[in-house]
């Protein structure tokens, strides 16, 4: 591990030391490459010299005591500086091994969140608009930027579908988890007597793509122009500025409504489409690598869930680390950072456990 930090920290300096140059501003690809290159190093360098540091302090405390002669006040003093300089490393040492781990090199990306309605039918729907104004409360509290990019209302208030994208530092890397079908049990607003119903909603998360993540072939796409409209049917646009666009090889159509403008729509429908096949790569990959593991959509039947939000108990329930909370409010208003927290370590955890095993 040490071998492997000393790289880490040559590297480092390396990189530092070529922001320098007088050429680099010149090619502004470049520079930001090294720029999150260096971000991404930072973290890990810094808890090396921190490491170093208290292993120094461990040493020099043990040749004061090695040395014999102290008189017996200070050997006690210098025996507590030992202890704790040895346990101080000892921690380090675990967080260095954490920092260590392979970054999933999507954690930086903004993120595409697409939510539909599963088994329960306007009951589904309703749930699903819960989910949206979920995420989009904890986007808010966290201070990303969140703009939806199509919707399929229903008359009722909730979405037969909607995506949307949030934009802000570490957004996939928190909401990543999110992936798979939520599960909700409550008494609907349509139920007259009272008896609880079970239905589900999808949620998929996507990292967004960039234009060098996923190259588009303009011969692959057939885009499509059409009038937006709203709940029921009704025009709320006059002219055809929605935008369909279906990626030929594939058959994957995106459908983006949201703005007035044909060009912002075909923008947005382009970055969900560079995204879903991003996604389709991503799953290649991860699915030839021992111990990663990925939350898989489903087909929203009720038997496969992730999450159980129930409503008449309260609680929220994760099923895939054993996590239940009694705090179902708090939850559904966007207080999510207890269970993604959760979900994270124990990832983290999986993650130590393969890399020891190996």
């Amino acid at each position: 591990m040490l071998d492997k930090l000393k790289e880490v920290e040559k590297r480092f300096e390396e990189l530092n030391n070529r922001l320098c140059e007088t050429n680099i501003a010149s090619d502004i690809e470049e520079y930001k490459k090294i720029m999150q290159d260096i971000k991404a190093m930072t973290p890990v360098v810094e808890k090396f010299r921190e490491y170093r540091k208290f292993e120094a302090d461990m040493n020099e405390a043990k040749e004061l005591l090695d040395g014999g002669g102290l008189e017996p006040d200070f050997k006690e003093m210098v025996r507590d500086e030992f202890e704790e300089a040895r346990d101080k490393l000892e921690k380090c040492g675990e967080e260095l091994k954490v920092l260590l781990l392979p970054r999933d090199p999507n954690d930086d990306k903004n993120v595409i969140v697409e939510i539909r309605g599963g088994a329960g039918g306007e009951e589904a729907s309703l749930f699903a608009g819960v989910l949206y104004r979920m995420y989009s409360m904890y986007a808010e509290a966290r201070g990303w930027k969140c703009e939806t990019v199509n919707s399929n209302p229903t008359e009722l208030g909730g979405f037969k579908e909607v995506s949307f994208m949030i934009e802000g530092e570490g957004a996939y890397s928190r909401l990543k988890f999110e992936s798979g079908v939520h599960r909700v049990q409550r008494v609907p607003e349509t139920e007259s007597q009272g008896r609880i119903q079970t239905s589900t909603a999808t949620v998929a998360v996507l990292p967004e793509a960039e234009d060098v993540d996923v190259e588009l072939n303009p011969a692959d796409l057939q885009i499509d122009t059409f009038r937006s409209s709203g709940a029921g049917g009704q025009k709320v646009n006059k002219t055809s500025s929605a935008i369909r666009i279906t990626h030929l090889p594939t058959g994957m159509v995106v459908e983006c409504q949201d703005e007035r403008s044909q060009y912002k729509n075909k923008d947005k429908a382009l970055k969900v489409l560079r995204s879903r096949l991003l996604d389709i790569e991503c799953e290649k990959q991860q699915s030839s690598i021992a111990g990663e593991r990925k939350a898989q959509v489903g087909t929203g039947d009720r038997s496969e869930r992730i999450r159980t939000y129930n409503f008449p108990q309260g609680r929220v329930s994760d099923h895939r680390i054993n996590l239940t909370l009694y705090k179902i409010e708090s939850i559904v208003n966007g207080d999510l950072d207890e269970i993604i927290d959760a979900l994270i370590t124990a990832d983290t955890a999986e993650k130590l456990k393969a890399s020891t095993e190996q």
